[in-house]
């Protein structure tokens, strides 16, 4: 036995030794100046696709605020062209930029001259004198009505201030409304985009450099350790720098030779550089490699040792128990597989055979309640034991791939925990039943005990999908599909006494005017479109702010809730007017109308304002426009607002 052990000492040393000496040698001639291209290049990657980010991030910060400031632009010419005492009067321009968010807000007249303005000092400037002013007096020559102007951040003429100015053409008369911004957002997009910034998040090592070069001009454009430096040396130089794309030596300052990698992205070269005497200091990181590799190899040499004595008898042993602990806890996958002598393959043999008739035995199972037609799966699992017993049918009753199955099913704390997520969620006003999609519902039973846990699973897709179908229609109008008058109160009545602080909603009342003759004149057919025409309107109002409502014939119902002040139930009652009187109904093959509707409302401020209080000051508004301003709304207790 000695002599078996010391033969087999010398040869796995000897071999060890062998493997370390080439492992040393392979690695040290050829990883360490590619270890370091790789994280060069794994650098100019990140900064390259910082610099993407960057751009496109601007880009769509360009786009989305410009779609903004055109809203507000169009915002402010709407109301100047409406409200025409606000024209002429510095402080209610002023107060106008301020509701509107915007800087400055600028009326240009047909002759291109500022006429007004919230900004007093501009006034009377002419258009035509700077070319930054003069782009838009194309919009006074345009003949589309829409035509607008988004203009660049740049200086403006009067002081030299960075803003961004966006211009409209008047509908009212011939002229232009101009707002103006400072592009505070932009301006903090553009300075990440530079790369000062890009160099002052990317960590260096010791002694390495991050720099740019322009490739027209050889000028380099930026630096990790600043600009304040002499960019002569070798290094440097962009004809030297066009040899480095794989990798190369160049002289550095104080004739210093540095290791150097560059990149050319669209016009400029990313470069990494770094000394060549820190490179190589980096060999002894692989000298201690080396070393850990010697002490790996002679724990795997013991090891190996330990194996030959005792492989015969001792780790047979130890493999059959390790197989049999797995498959105590589930893990019937496992296929005992231990040689070596005829009495370890019998056992091993003789437990696999038994695995087997247990496997079976859910298959069985599995089979019975297929033959059911029973949309039905089982599953159990015990204490300590990770896998569990499933039936075939759970996978797609629980809507999981067979990746997700095989994973869930290899680890029952896992599986409980899936499980648990999912009855979290009950579906309201259900015992045990959960949905896990828009299509799906399940019902879970589960049996617990100290030892472990039984659940059966069904599908009631068919029963949820009948009942759902059955609350929808008895709480929307057929006809319009919006709430019915009686749900509608109770949702409102919700919505009033959960209001909060320092907000107001409103009651809204609608009824549509001379609908009965719509009905007698184009009939019922006609009638109903008509209707339906109406309601579809209504639920463009933004429906995470209203509830909408049919509440007989021709009567409507909106509640707006999470209003600031009245002043935002006007302007959201506005929008919905001129929706309106944008919308024609066909009531015939030769005749189409715009709807008419007077409306009333009444505003509450505290939950404790009672829901049929608030619904007959709606009514009593809704009388007063019917009789003082048809076709328009009235607030209760004032008077009509014009559209």
């Amino acid at each position: 036995m000695q002599k078996i052990f010391i033969k087999y000492t010398f040869i796995i040393i000897t071999t060890a030794i062998s493997l370390i000496l080439l492992i040393n040698f392979i690695f040290s001639l050829n990883s360490l100046e590619s270890r370091q291209f790789d994280s060069f290049y794994t650098k100019t990657d990140q900064m390259i696709h910082t610099l993407e980010n960057n751009r496109e991030e601007l880009r769509l910060l360009r786009g989305g605020l410009d779609e903004d400031y055109l809203t507000r632009a169009k915002a402010a010419a709407y109301v100047l062209d409406n409200l025409e005492e606000v024209s002429m009067d510095v402080s209610q321009m002023q107060y106008l930029a301020d509701l509107l968010n915007v800087d400055e807000i600028h009326i240009i007249d047909e002759n291109g001259i500022i006429v007004a303005g919230s900004v007093l000092k501009y006034v009377n400037i002419d258009m035509h004198d700077h070319p930054q002013t003069n782009a838009f007096i194309a919009l006074l020559e345009s003949d589309n009505p829409d035509a607008y102007l988004i203009q660049d951040t740049q200086p403006n003429a009067a002081e030299g201030k960075i803003m961004q100015y966006i211009g409209v053409r008047r509908k009212g008369k011939k002229g232009v409304i101009q707002v103006g911004l400072t592009p505070t957002r932009q301006l903090a997009a553009q300075s990440r985009n530079t790369y000062e910034y890009i160099f002052s998040k990317f960590p260096t090592d010791k002694g390495e450099e991050l720099f740019v070069v322009d490739t027209q001009t050889g000028t380099v454009l930026g630096h990790s350790g600043g600009m304040n430096q002499d960019f002569s040396a070798e290094c440097y130089q962009l004809d030297q720098l066009m040899e480095c794309s794989g990798g190369a030596y160049k002289q550095g300052e104080d004739k210093e030779r540095m290791y150097v990698v560059s990149r050319q992205y669209d016009d400029v070269l990313l470069c990494a550089a770094l000394p060549r005497d820190i490179l190589l200091q980096k060999l002894w990181g692989s000298m201690l490699a080396t070393l850990f590799c010697l002490l790996f190899i002679e724990a795997a040499v013991i090891l190996l040792l330990n194996y030959l004595v005792n492989r015969k008898v001792i780790d047979g042993i130890h493999r059959i128990n390790e197989n049999l602990t797995m498959i105590t806890n589930g893990n019937l996958d496992i296929q005992v597989a231990v040689g070596g002598n005829h009495e370890f393959e019998e056992l091993s043999s003789g437990i696999n055979t038994m695995v087997k008739s247990i496997i079976s035995l859910s298959d069985r199972i599995s089979a019975i309640i297929e033959i059911s037609g029973v949309p039905l799966a089982a599953f159990e699992y015990e204490e300590g034991v990770k896998q569990l017993f499933v039936t075939s049918g759970l996978s797609e009753l629980l809507d999981l791939s067979e990746q997700q199955s095989a994973q869930l099913y290899q680890d029952s704390d896992q599986f409980n925990q899936y499980i648990r997520t999912i009855k979290e969620t009950p579906v309201e006003g259900e015992t045990d039943i959960y949905q896990l999609n828009d299509s799906k519902y399940i019902r879970i039973h589960m049996s617990e005990s100290e030892g472990g846990c039984l659940g059966v699973i069904s599908d009631v897709t068919d029963d949820m999908l009948q009942k759902k179908r059955m609350q929808y229609e008895n709480t929307h109008d057929p006809l319009t599909g919006l709430y019915k008058f009686d749900h509608f109160k109770h949702l409102a009545a919700k919505k009033l006494h959960t209001m909060p602080p320092d907000s107001v909603c409103a009651m809204v009342m609608l009824d549509l005017d001379d609908f009965k003759s719509i009905n007698d004149t184009y009939g019922h057919d006609a009638g109903d479109l008509y209707l339906q025409d109406f309601a579809a309107v209504m639920q463009k109002m933004p429906p995470e702010r209203c509830l909408l409502a049919r509440r007989s014939g021709d009567e409507f119902c909106i509640m707006q809730y999470g209003c600031t002040d009245e002043y935002e139930v006007i302007e959201q009652l506005d929008i919905f007017y001129e929706m309106l009187r944008r919308h024609k109904v066909a009531v015939s093959s030769a005749h189409s109308m715009v709807i008419s509707v007077s409306g009333g409302f009444a505003l509450a401020d505290t939950p404790d304002n009672d829901i049929e209080d608030l619904l007959g000051n709606a009514d009593e508004a809704l009388y007063k426009a019917k009789h003082t301003a048809k076709g328009n709304y009235v607030g209760y207790r004032q008077a009509p607002y014009a559209d």
